[in-house]
């Protein structure tokens, strides 16, 4: 076997080469292949499933029987074939009998075969077939020849294209298949509300040819390109406009780097080695970047392998000449771009008066593009399902955000009804910003604390918008999300310093770092990886204090960012009093550490802790003589104390804030507290919605960290409220909760004149 993958596919190819150029039927050409893998792979098996009416056939085959050819036939996910099939993923056994998917076919006469390994052959992104190989004995395939496998299927996908083998009904769809009126359902990225006409953000580029002619000519093409493409992202990123600073700035550096990522490079140039195009090479590798993100459980390791796949999209395009994209081509009216995903870089081409928003198939709150297109202001919905089926381009859409929702090809009643919400959101919109100089006071003069919520640079700018009291929880984590390598302590410092100057003489309260668990970084290995149950396992404090290293440098940025000034700290996921009291000796060392040499200190430190976690609610007696705040974190509380995940729509329907269990428990824990002299915040979604933050007022909590764009309809809430009558009225319904305890206290709050909206 050749020393290499490439030196392997290379020797498989040139032979495939004067095949696929033969005027002969494609079964003979096909018969051809097998017997040519089978020699060069010394494979006593070698055989191929194309994918007709949903079914796996045998079209061709060298060692099973000849008599099985066109006759055996497996549904997907049916056997070792159907499986790969079904999952578009690699399949390498030393004893294919003792996999669990393994279906045993008498009539192909397979039995004396022991080992097997199959490949799916994909077009277009869609498994169109399988090809296999086995041999009698046990032994696993090496890597090198599953990489030429790989290679080679590739090339078959062509083989089978041309030959008009590939079933129409799997080759996807250009146009949707009904013209009728609905809505699809997403995910909320970038709140707000626009409307605009379908546009796709790229043409589908088919790789027409595999193999290479002159193998030199090729990787001079790629060179090429690469200088291009690195060219382009170099003006993008020089003539982007966004103000001064922010996240979205790294968010573009990181994006220079994957382009400048001499081992992406490396492995197209492997790939031309093996006797690919140009073309093929990129989507080879772009091939194998997709199996890599199918098995990431990690999305934010995801989220960075989606801009490699920008970048790849972006290399073919210019490789192949066809360098169209709807940006290029230019938007001609109000736009809701459509894409599978987008890198920040493609969205910053399009024309911001023309672009109103943004559709993904995919996406998430820390994808780069998210990030990007919140500075720009633009409402993004993500993971929306089957996209190029059910919206054609050109079609109306109605995209609200706020409500997680597409309309496409609205009625005249859907379009009425839209511009009326819009509106009424405008009016709203102003209502609130003529609050925003007003305290939160309540008709009886009892002064509520309202701040947002920030994780980003640029959500300070919010404080001004709103005229909240400062920020009740500074997410630290963004920061090291968002950044391809661990934040070095200057710029962590560098960043809160930032944040403290902005917000003035308004209070910021620093969370420290909550990774782990769901939030794992790429460059941030955890003996805890795959965890079954990430939110209840190694992470924010517990992470931390065992990583004392991360912790160290993050309390001595905050320590020198906030010379001279208050600083205020609160440790996430708090269970027992002990963990506290370490997490603020290890602050305690850092800054004696720094007095010692010299350095400024702050005026006065702040600690708090965070209850999210039940069993702390058992320790309070012990924890709040130490901590000069507490904060209630709602959305890890109410899984934790329902044993509800908050991410299964189900259960998050099923377990509601405003029951009985909830509101006892945080009265209870306020209770406590106020008797210790403690203040207590709410700082999650809950305080956010004005009928909660009614209860949690009424129940004694003193301060609300929420969302910027709830701090109107909040704020409206509190200086409508009558606080004594609404702390009755919860200790009424409390004392003996009736079923619908939401549905009770919002007639209530109704027929007091309390401003829901």
């Amino acid at each position: 076997m050749p020393a290499t993958a490439a030196a392997s596919a290379r020797e498989i190819l040139v032979r495939l080469h004067d095949v696929m150029a033969a005027r002969t039927p494609a079964q003979a050409k096909l018969n051809q292949v097998v017997q040519i893998i089978g020699e060069e792979t010394h494979s006593e098996v070698c055989s191929v499933y194309l994918l007709r009416e949903g079914v796996l056939e045998l079209f061709a085959t060298r060692g099973l029987a000849e008599a099985a050819v066109h006759v055996t036939k497996l549904a997907l996910g049916e056997g070792l074939v159907g499986t790969i099939a079904a999952q578009g993923e690699v399949l390498n056994l030393d004893e294919a009998a003792s996999h669990p998917d393994f279906a045993y076919k008498p009539e192909t006469g397979e039995e004396r075969f022991h080992s097997f390994a199959g490949v799916p052959i994909i077009r277009r992104e869609r498994v169109v077939g399988v090809l296999a190989v086995q041999h009698a004995e046990q032994r696993r395939y090496d890597d090198i020849e599953i990489e030429a496998l790989q290679t080679v299927a590739m090339v078959l996908s062509e083989l089978i294209a041309n030959a008009g083998l590939i079933d129409q009904a799997n080759a996807g769809q250009s146009r949707p298949q009904s013209s009728a009126s609905l809505r699809i359902p997403g995910q909320k990225l970038v709140e707000g509300m626009a409307s605009g006409f379908a546009v796709f953000h790229q043409p589908r580029i088919v790789v027409e040819h595999t193999v290479a002619e002159d193998t030199d000519a090729e990787r001079h093409r790629v060179y090429a390109a690469f200088d291009k493409m690195r060219e382009q992202i170099d003006r993008i990123a020089r003539e982007a406009e966004f103000g001064v600073g922010g996240e979205h700035v790294e968010v573009i550096e990181t994006y220079k780097m994957f382009a400048y990522d001499e081992g992406w490079a490396r492995r197209i140039n492997e790939a031309i080695d093996s006797g690919l195009t140009a073309e093929a090479a990129i989507e080879r590798v772009q091939q194998r970047t997709r199996q890599r993100m199918r098995q990431i459980d990690d999305p934010l390791l995801a989220d960075r392998m989606h801009d490699l796949e920008d970048l790849s999209n972006r290399l073919l395009r210019i490789v192949s000449g066809q360098v169209g994209t709807a940006a290029q081509l230019g938007l001609r009216q109000d736009t809701i771009l459509i894409a599978r995903n987008l890198g920040p870089a493609e969205l910053l081409e399009y024309d911001r008066r023309r672009l109103k928003g943004v559709i993904l198939e995919e996406g998430s709150l820390t994808a780069h593009v998210t990030i990007v297109a919140r500075a720009m202001g633009v409402p993004v919905l993500g993971r929306v399902r089957d996209v190029r089926r059910l919206i054609g381009e050109g079609d109306l859409l109605l995209l609200d955000v706020t409500e997680g929702n597409v309309f496409v090809r609205p009625s005249a009643a859907m379009e009425e009804a839209f511009e009326a919400k819009l509106t009424l959101r405008q009016k709203r919109k102003a209502a609130f910003a003529a609050l925003r100089d007003l305290p939160p006071e309540t008709k009886d003069g009892h002064r509520v604390t309202l701040m947002v919520n920030a994780g980003l640079r640029d959500d300070v700018a919010a404080l001004d918008l709103t005229g909240a009291d400062g920020i009740g929880l500074f997410r630290t984590e963004f920061q090291f999300l968002v950044s391809a390598t661990l934040p070095q302590r200057e710029r962590q410092q560098r960043l809160y310093r930032e944040v403290l100057e902005a917000a003035g003489d308004r209070p910021v309260i620093f969370r420290t770092v909550d990774i782990g668990g769901d939030k794992a970084l790429p460059y941030l290995t955890v003996e805890s990886e795959g965890e079954e149950n990430p939110a209840m396992g190694w992470r924010a404090l517990r992470l931390a204090l065992e990583r004392d290293g991360l912790m160290k440098a993050q309390a001595r940025a905050l320590l020198e960012a906030a010379a001279g000034r208050t600083l205020q700290v609160m440790f996430p996921m708090v269970s027992e009093a002990w963990e506290f009291e370490e997490a603020r000796a290890l602050f305690d060392a850092q800054r004696d550490w720094l007095a010692a040499r010299g350095k400024r200190l702050p005026q006065d430190i702040r600690f708090g802790a965070m209850l999210e976690v039940p069993a702390l609610a058992e320790q309070l007696d012990l924890l709040l003589p130490h901590i000069d705040f507490l904060s209630i974190g709602t959305n890890d509380l109410t899984q934790f104390l329902f044993a509800a995940d908050r991410a299964n729509p189900k259960l998050a329907e099923r377990y509601d804030w405003l029951s009985a269990s909830i509101l006892r428990f945080i009265r209870r824990a306020t209770e406590e507290a106020h008797a210790a002299g403690v203040p207590v915040a709410v700082c999650g979604e809950m305080g956010g919605r004005p009928l909660e933050a009614l209860a949690l007022i009424a129940i004694g909590v003193d301060r609300l960290s929420i969302t910027p764009a709830a701090v109107g309809p909040v704020k409206a809430m509190i200086r409508s409220l009558d606080r004594a009558a609404a702390t009755g009225e919860l200790a009424a319904l409390l004392a003996n909760p009736p079923r619908d305890l939401r549905g009770t206290l919002e007639a209530w709050a109704v027929a007091q004149g309390i401003d829901l909206a």
